[in-house]
């Protein structure tokens, strides 16, 4: 038997890295899932790559139409839903005195604002007693220089799940944050040249940077069951990188 067996989810920005290694989890988990992305294409492989029980659907997470278009896929095809899992996101080098008013937008725009209205447009969708995560990161933990836009874009999560979790109560839904630390996904291979991505590991007690099925392990934990008495936490899954 699955933890997620009979579970309807929807995982966002899940044509890569840590969300698809998640959805191809819940799936094998028992859940039917929706996964989205930007790219027709990508998206294509993606749901090759999960092989059964999911369902793609184009878009961005930052424009609100697209929303829409998601969740009434999910409404026509499923009814509702168990699991949302707000997992879009995107990230820009930018040094103070040199960040532009386009890198501010892009990550504001999608993981601050493109979390909020994903998960209240799924709120009608969503069950009582479902669980809601949110991916944070744990730069907005840390002072990594260059990072200062992209850490306070995800700052704002958590405080989106204190506050989501007394306006939910009475539903039983919970608000958690999965807060990875650095994982090798093609978005960090893309942001990182090799000095940074040594500078990045030096850091991490085990020299080494997390795998994307590590965080799909502990996006299971927030989705299912198992963490029934889990709730407005922030997760943070770094290999210690945050406490030493």
């Amino acid at each position: 038997m699955g933890k997620l067996d009979g579970k309807v989810a929807v995982i966002t920005g899940a044509t890569s890295g840590m969300a698809l290694a998640g959805a191809k989890l819940f799936v094998e988990e028992g859940a039917h899932v929706f996964i989205t992305g930007r790219r027709k294409d990508a998206l294509d492989e993606a749901v090759a790559h999960i092989g059964r029980n999911v369902t793609g659907v184009p878009g961005d997470a930052a424009d609100l139409d697209d929303l829409d278009r998601l969740f009434d896929t999910v409404r026509r095809e499923k009814g509702a839903l168990d699991v949302l899992w707000a997992s879009a996101g995107t990230g820009e080098q930018g040094r103070l005195g040199e960040i532009t008013e386009a890198q501010f937008d892009a990550a504001f725009t999608l993981n601050a604002r493109g979390t909020l209205f994903t998960v209240q447009k799924a709120l009608p969708l969503l069950r009582d007693g479902g669980s809601i995560l949110m991916t944070g990161s744990n730069a907005s933990l840390r002072g990594y220089p260059d990072w200062s836009v992209y850490a306070a874009s995800k700052a704002v999560l958590p405080a989106y799940a204190r506050v989501w979790v007394a306006e939910l109560r009475d539903r039983k839904i919970r608000v958690n944050v999965l807060t990875p630390g650095q994982v090798a996904t093609p978005m960090m291979r893309d942001a990182l040249d090799e000095r940074l991505k040594a500078q990045f590991e030096a850091v991490i007690p085990r020299r080494e940077m997390g795998h994307p099925d590590e965080i799909a392990s502990a996006a299971l934990f927030l989705a299912s069951d198992d963490s029934s008495y889990v709730n407005g936490m922030e997760l943070v899954v770094d290999g210690g990188t945050t406490v030493i």
